[in-house]
């Protein structure tokens, strides 16, 4: 496999587009002495200009908001054309379900469209209720909540339970929803090396003596990398250090485990062992949302205070029963779960096989492919659509420039016929890009 750096550009080519941008940006900056009032005085607004300018003197599209014309579910509709699709998170094939789209018109039908209001005034709705006690029961919670966003979830969930005086310790690729709810909560951030028991421990240890509170955050699939954690190490480390511990299992429900309940169920632990299970409604669930389990004076608390519920409009009824139906078809149909397993190994395999790097990828629903520069991931991308094959890149800023890859979302719709002609297709898509479409 070709690894790059520097975006995958030679030397000239990496300085020729070096002195190109800082041109631009010089003149950016002189502008942005005399516009007071535009928005180029914003520096990261700036950059992005230079990395759109970048883009187009490399002759490269923009890979991102491709339209789907149908649903985006193991086959898609791109540009009138049907693609395999790897870039979406139905991960069970249950958004084209006729159970979830009866439950949700019945529930359109009796309640409207929208909840109208927040939960706490007038927006409360006896779906919201028979959806969070049947998340409660699936994590042997006490309780559950569920909000309008999986991303504002753990913004305001753990903005709101930490403090200044407290310290959180996370795993360097915890999703940017996590991260940005440490930074609300004004507690001391702390990071460990990914999905490193060991390296968790000791910062754990080291902080937690000068904080009042600890949390501790993980997921349970990570969504980047596709690898799961040390579940059992997590719960005995937060005892032992007095921490509480919060999973993120948003990429776990349904992929995770034998029958899918999540990380718990592949680690052999009791659920109820973690402090607080986060998910979101829009992967398995195939609605839009998220939601926390948890001890009841928790979950009570936060559904009084906490300003990403209180200050929010109520989740639309019509998501609610879909995934509450989701939820149900998937707790009868393990199946499905099995089917999804094995198409990720497939999958995952057969790139191995034929020389791709696929990290530490456990073959249960996310697979990566590793390309070692972003210039390479995104032509790859492209390469691969016009074979029949939506696959989307993942890039620098977002993982290192070494770790620029593509990023691949099974399902159990796909079958064995799709896996192969999308690991030959992507074959042919990678070995047909030259050293002078990496220069540009």
């Amino acid at each position: 496999m070709v690894r790059g750096h520097g975006f995958g550009l030679s030397a000239t080519a990496r300085l020729a587009l070096v002195q190109r941008l800082a041109r631009r940006r010089e003149g950016q900056d002189a502008q942005g002495t005399t516009d007071g009032r535009g928005f180029s005085s914003i520096q990261n607004l700036r950059d992005w200009g230079l990395v759109q300018e970048g883009m187009a003197a490399l002759g490269i599209e923009s890979p991102f908001f491709r339209a789907h014309e149908g649903r985006a579910g193991a086959h898609s509709l791109i540009g009138n054309r049907d693609v395999i699709n790897f870039g979406s998170y139905d991960y069970l094939g249950l958004n084209g379900d006729p159970r979830l789209h009866q439950a949700a018109a019945a529930a359109m039908a009796r309640y409207g469209i929208s909840a109208s209001a927040s939960r706490l005034v007038s927006g409360e709705r006896p779906v919201h209720g028979a959806l969070e006690a049947a998340l409660a029961r699936h994590y042997g919670a006490e309780a559950a909540l569920a909000f309008v966003s999986g991303h504002a979830t753990n913004v305001t969930v753990i903005g709101h339970l930490m403090g200044p005086r407290d310290v959180i310790v996370h795993d360097a690729a915890i999703h940017n929803s996590a991260a940005e709810g440490a930074k609300l909560s004004g507690a001391r951030r702390v990071t460990f090396a990914h999905n490193d028991a060991r390296a968790a421990e000791r910062e754990l240890a080291a902080a937690r003596r000068g904080a009042a509170r600890a949390l501790l955050i993980v997921e349970g699939h990570y969504s980047m990398d596709g690898d799961v954690p040390d579940l059992a190490a997590f719960v005995a480390m937060a005892r032992k250090h007095d921490a509480w511990l919060m999973v993120d299992d948003a990429h776990g429900l349904g992929v995770v485990g034998a029958t899918g309940r999540g990380a718990f169920e592949a680690a052999g632990i009791d659920p109820s062992e973690v402090d607080i299970w986060m998910g979101t409604l829009s992967k398995t669930l195939c609605a839009c949302g998220g939601y926390i389990t948890g001890r009841a004076d928790l979950i009570d608390w936060m559904r009084h205070t906490v300003p990403g519920f209180v200050y929010s409009v109520g989740l639309a009824p019509p998501l609610a029963a879909s995934a509450l139906a989701a939820l149900e078809v998937m707790q009868a149909e393990p199946w499905r779960v099995g089917k999804l397993q094995a198409n990720a190994t497939l999958f995952r395999d057969l790139c191995r096989a034929r020389g791709f790097d696929t990290g530490a990828s456990a073959g249960l629903g996310i697979v990566p492919v590793v390309l070692g520069s972003s210039v390479r991931a995104v032509r790859v991308s492209a390469a691969l659509l016009e074979r029949g094959v939506n696959a989307l890149p993942i890039i620098f800023p977002a993982v290192p420039e070494k770790a620029a890859r593509l990023r691949f979302f099974i399902s159990a719709e796909h079958e064995e016929r799709d896996i192969r002609d999308a690991v030959a297709a992507l074959v042919a898509a990678n070995d047909g890009i030259s050293p002078a479409d990496l220069a540009g």
